[in-house]
């Protein structure tokens, strides 16, 4: 399945152990922007940051952006992500 470029991933998360294997298939898959949309979202930003970057050593996968809203609704935070008619799906884990 092909994801779109621009993912909302909406909190919470039902099982932390699904966020590496999400995060490893938006590098994989080119994904662009990963906006978190809820309450927690800061530090489930610095979590999937710590995921993306790993230990530095494969620069192609920084090309993912990472945002937090903790204050924005979850319709507001898709518009943000389409900013551009950029495709964007929303992601519930």
């Amino acid at each position: 399945m092909e994801r779109s470029k621009n993912c909302v991933l909406q909190l919470p998360i039902s099982n932390p152990a699904l966020l590496e294997p999400f995060v490893d298939a938006c590098v994989r898959d080119g994904v662009r922007l990963i906006a978190i949309v809820g309450d927690g979202s800061r530090k489930t930003e610095d979590l999937i940051d710590e995921l993306i970057v790993g230990d530095g050593s494969d620069e192609s996968r920084l090309s993912v952006a990472t945002t937090s809203h903790p204050d924005e609704t979850v319709e507001e935070v898709m518009a943000f992500a389409a900013s551009g008619n950029a495709d964007v799906s929303l992601v519930k884990l």
